[in-house]
């Protein structure tokens, strides 16, 4: 299938591949845990189990899909759209968290590092593992029994490519869908309630060194998603998919020329070595601008007064600048773009460059 095309297929057509089993000589596996205030493992998932309790209750007299900012669910890894990370919850204080025991736990069965936030929609809550990147539902009301697992069976080739672990930074919820990436480059889109697949969009190459390792940010009817691989010689980008179908609404690469940008006549950056025309080309030596980096694995934030969509680009590549003389525009940058993309809305706004 081509790239951004959506899979419909449903998941008994594909391959199937079992997670990682949990291994010896000192390895130490992912689990989702509920925990006494003493140091946790390495590649562990911690979750207070006196909180899962008072999250349980507190969703449950709510909707599925509705989610107030502090209600006690967390339906994105980094909780709001600011991406604040923070919850006003004060049940648990600085006096009472000694009295935090162990509640219960659940091996996920793999070995790799776990920096994926687990979520909590309802009564449920949602964990996405390390490749192969399983996503499992949790009961709130029964502790650690699983309603349902999707293995999304990810191409075992992908953990070659992969420059720093086979993570992932997690999932998102939306309109009653659990949306995560896959190590190789996949956007799927699963049923909240079912666990069934609704879509899954392929928008990247392992081949060429892509690979996604961060969490979506949803904002409206789109998903927003971006690359891994800049150590790879790959080009980064920031892609907009729709919620509902999968399907690649717009791409802004990170690098090129400012239609590839998506940089529009209404781009006015305060700077003036960042204003001219197709910097993303001039500012490298002939043609590496198309292995350029700057991928986009990182976090995102959205300020829905402005409507605008914050998110940096990584690293040019390669590592070695002496093989890359110039600015390499628009690596290291920082730019603000409006979720819905028209030409006419100047798209993106610039904020700043780095060097």
């Amino acid at each position: 299938m081509h790239a951004g095309t959506p899979d419909r297929r449903p998941s008994a057509a594909r391959p199937r591949q079992s997670p990682v089993t949990t291994g010896s000589g000192g390895r130490t596996s992912c689990y989702v845990v509920c925990l006494a205030m003493t140091a946790p493992r390495p590649a562990t998932l911690a979750v207070l189990g006196s909180l899962l309790a008072l999250l349980a209750a507190a969703a449950s007299r709510r909707t599925l899909d509705a989610a107030p900012a502090d209600d006690g669910q967390w339906v994105r890894p980094a909780k709001d759209l600011a991406a604040t990370r923070y919850s006003s919850l004060d049940q648990v204080t600085a006096a009472n968290v000694k009295t935090l025991r162990l509640a219960w736990s659940f091996d996920l069965g793999v070995e790799r590092g776990e920096e994926a936030a687990p979520l909590v929609v309802g009564d449920t809550m949602y964990v996405v593992t390390p490749f192969p990147n399983v996503l499992y539902a949790f009961d709130l009301t029964r502790p650690g029994t699983v309603r349902w697992k999707y293995e999304p069976t990810p191409a075992t080739e992908a953990q070659g490519v992969a420059c720093c672990d086979v993570v992932t930074r997690g999932a998102a919820y939306a309109d009653g869908l659990v949306v995560f990436n896959t190590l190789d480059a996949h956007t799927v889109a699963v049923d909240a309630r079912s666990g069934r697949e609704q879509w899954k969009t392929r928008l990247g190459e392992i081949a060429r060194g892509e690979t996604m390792t961060m969490a979506p940010l949803i904002v409206g009817d789109k998903v927003l998603v971006g690359n891994s691989g800049g150590e790879m010689g790959v080009r980064g980008w920031l892609t907009a998919l729709d919620l509902h179908s999968g399907r690649l609404a717009w791409r802004a690469y990170s690098t090129g020329p400012d239609r590839d940008v998506l940089i529009g006549p209404g781009f006015k950056p305060f700077y003036t070595f960042d204003q001219g025309r197709d910097l993303g080309v001039t500012s490298w030596p002939p043609e590496a601008w198309k292995i350029g980096g700057g991928t986009v694995w990182g976090w995102r934030s959205y300020d829905p007064e402005l409507d605008l969509v914050y998110y940096g680009t990584a690293n040019p590549g390669p590592w070695n600048a002496e093989q890359r003389p110039g600015d390499n525009k628009w690596t290291a940058t920082i730019f603000a773009r409006r979720p819905v993309f028209l030409w006419m809305n100047s798209c993106p706004i610039f904020i700043g460059s780095f060097r």
